[in-house]
């Protein structure tokens, strides 16, 4: 079993859906958009896995506050997902490669289940 992961969640303030990549640490690699339904949200995590391996589906950008980010881009143009924000350029980069990495082969945990035993 792998520890990269996305994980479907269900926001409590608009009842949207969206996930995040994980990477093996734990940590939060890749952010989506919200869904209005679960099967769009699966639909973006087969975009992930699908887009995360071409190069020029990253969108390498630095905000105003002089940190970097990155944006995965589906092949239509629309962003599926965000990086956090990294302190250099590097770093960011190594995020790039962490989510070309991990994005393929990572399993989906969809939190939204509750289990009633």
């Amino acid at each position: 079993m792998s520890n990269q992961k996305f994980k479907i969640h269900k926001s409590d303030k608009n009842n949207q859906y969206y996930f995040n990549l994980h990477a093996g640490n734990s940590q939060v690699i890749l952010s989506s958009e919200m869904y209005t339904t679960k099967q769009g949200c699966k639909g973006g995590i087969e975009s992930v896995k699908n887009n995360s391996q071409i190069d020029e589906q990253y969108d390498r950008k630095e905000a105003k506050n002089g940190q970097f980010y990155f944006t995965l881009k589906a092949t239509n143009g629309e962003a599926i997902g965000k990086s956090e924000m990294y302190t250099t350029k590097t770093a960011r980069d190594n995020g790039i490669e962490s989510v070309k990495k991990n994005a393929p082969i990572a399993e989906t945990l969809d939190t939204t289940i509750r289990v009633v035993s």
